[in-house]
């Protein structure tokens, strides 16, 4: 049986528990420093409060240490992963190869995406170094992937949703060079999204104003079941700055997804926490951040990969204007032509549309039926392509409609001496048994009381995690109050919360420092990539048989970056201009 696990950003520990209750089997967090995301650190406290609300289903958390550390860095990266393990965290994601030396640090080791696994070269040197886990490079085809799986008896992790580096993980110094802020440490100014001009070797302009180097976002929520066939087992949220109606969003509609998967395979494949999705909203990632949606190179095939026209979320196409007119208190009324005729709008709702000045987005401060009242937005007119990328009814549903999860325990009742004595068999194992105070003289209505006590034991217990159910008796019943039942439904549950759930150990593999030198060249190359601009512009002589383009440039804010096709590989290279 092969456990699934559902791993979910969080930038902060309020976010990291929301996605524990719609269904996370794993989160990871960073710590006060040291994460790649530096704008998301968290105090040791703050990662120790939501290991306590993890483990309580069996959910694990992981502290992100993936940055390249400075040698003065290390004593105090050493004594911050010291304490975060003794706050309860369960695994690190590291980058750099020195932390796998210390003894001490008793838990297990993950590679980090940025350490550019690719290949099974590549996986076997990081299994050797002491890693109990590999975290995929994006880029990879599937059937990598499956052969990294069989060759290392590592656990393999794989990014399924988010938002996507154009370079290869790891190995981007584009950020750095071009603002002097790297992303090595956590300060990707995100230079991918910005804004270029396409330029040929005679200065003739191509492309102008566009976000040449934009990728959509992940999604590959119908391809579990192949990547699970390949060997992963962590399926990864991309998501560390987002905010939580995106998490919740996002990890129930996975969750949902995966176990779906387990019902399929029952026999082959379950989730690696505990505890079943009770009510709440209906989760749909249209509606949430993000550039559209790709499978990248899963299939080991080109597509139209880039988002340049919008960097950022358009949400879903709603419609055209149709029209535009003066409305009251100087606000203008958009009719909409839409193109669903279930299509309802809510006050509040964003909206987005593309035009010759780029993206511009507005919010209604009314909606009635089809029409927008709003104030007045330049450059909006009629035949537009109208996106609706905030969904305030969806949004509210998010906070106001949270889901609850419940860890399932059955429980079996059994009268002696007059005295009641439940037993309750958790899902996760654990098991416990309570009685009742005093003995009660026979109900002479067993069938009233058999309903009486089911129901009492059924209701939300103030130990909130467990649901009571599957409940059997045997024996005559007592006569039974509804404050004794409440009072056994609570009693139950805090012995069962008192026992520890198993703790994962670190795996025995031995600790040996590899010198690995990176799979790019620091001093040249700013990023290498899978993803090609000739081919999104259909300018690729060998996918379109276009006539040959000569040596092209990206120009950005007057500076010049050269592009390198390496076409036997089909690859990019983005450099700096040579003089």
């Amino acid at each position: 049986m092969t456990a699934l696990e559902l791993l979910a950003p969080a930038r902060n520990a309020d976010i990291g528990i929301a996605a524990v209750r719609c269904g996370a089997d794993a989160i990871y967090i960073a710590g006060p420093a040291f994460g790649a995301r530096k704008d998301a650190g968290n105090p040791v406290s703050e990662v120790g409060r939501l290991c306590d609300y993890a483990h309580r289903f069996g959910v694990r958390v992981f502290m992100t240490v993936n940055i390249t550390l400075g040698d003065e860095e290390l004593e105090e990266v050493h004594s911050l992963m010291l304490k975060a393990r003794k706050a309860g965290v369960d695994a690190f994601i590291i980058r750099d190869e020195r932390i796998a030396l210390w003894d001490d640090l008793d838990a297990p080791l993950h590679a980090s995406t940025q350490c550019a696994i690719r290949t099974v070269e590549r996986a076997r040197q990081l299994e050797k170094l002491g890693c109990d886990r590999l975290v995929l490079e994006r880029e990879l085809p599937l059937e990598t992937v499956r052969q990294i799986s069989r060759a290392v008896n590592c656990e393999i992790e794989f990014f399924v949703h988010g938002a996507l580096c154009v370079g290869y993980s790891g190995e981007c110094r584009l950020s750095e060079y071009l603002d002097g802020r790297s992303a090595d440490r956590g300060e990707c100014v995100q230079a991918c999204r910005s804004l270029y001009d396409l330029i040929d070797s005679s200065g003739r302009t191509l492309v102008s104003n566009k976000a040449l180097l934009s990728l959509k976002d992940y999604n590959l929520k119908d391809r579990l079941e192949e990547l699970a066939g390949a060997g992963v087992m962590s399926f990864k949220i991309e998501g560390r700055l987002k905010n939580a109606s995106y998490v919740k969003n996002v990890t129930r509609e996975y969750s949902d997804a995966l176990d779906a998967l387990c019902r399929k395979y029952p026999d082959k494949y379950c989730r690696a926490s505990f505890g079943h999705l009770h009510g709440g909203f209906t989760p749909d990632s249209s509606k949430t951040f993000n550039r559209g949606y790709t499978s990248l190179f899963l299939d080991g095939k080109r597509g139209k990969w880039s988002s340049m026209d919008t960097p950022k979320s358009m949400g879903e196409a709603v419609g055209t204007v149709r029209g535009i007119k003066p409305a009251e208190n100087k606000y203008i009324e958009i009719e909409l032509r839409p193109f669903s005729k279930d299509l309802k709008l809510n006050n509040g709702d964003g909206f987005a549309f593309t035009s010759g000045d780029g993206i511009t987005g507005f919010r209604a401060d009314v909606a009635r039926g089809t029409s927008i009242l709003c104030k007045p937005v330049s450059g909006i007119k009629p035949g537009i392509t109208l996106f609706r990328n905030i969904n305030n009814a969806f949004e509210k549903s998010l906070e106001n409609n949270m889901c609850e999860r419940l860890v399932d325990v059955e429980v079996d009742v059994k009268i002696s001496d007059s005295k009641v004595f439940l037993t309750g068999i958790c899902e996760d194992g654990r098991r416990a048994t309570v009685c009742s105070d005093t003995a009660a003289p026979v109900a002479d209505n067993q069938d009233r009381m058999a309903d009486m006590l089911r129901t009492g034991l059924e209701k939300k217990t103030d130990i909130y995690v467990f649901h009571l159910h599957g409940i059997s008796c045997e024996g005559q019943l007592p006569l039974l109050t509804a404050s004794s039942i409440n009072a056994l439904r609570r009693s139950l549950a805090l012995e069962i919360d008192k026992i520890p759930l198993p703790v994962w150990k670190k795996n025995g593999y031995v600790n040996e420092i590899m010198t690995v030198k990176g799979q790019t060249d620091r001093e040249n190359i700013l990023l290498k990539t899978k993803y090609c601009i000739k081919y999104e512009l259909g300018l690729c002589e060998k996918h379109f048989g276009a006539a040959p383009t000569g040596k092209l440039h990206l120009l950005n804010n007057s500076r010049r970056l050269d592009l390198h096709f390496d076409c036997a590989n089909c690859e990019m290279s983005v450099i700096p201009a040579q003089k």
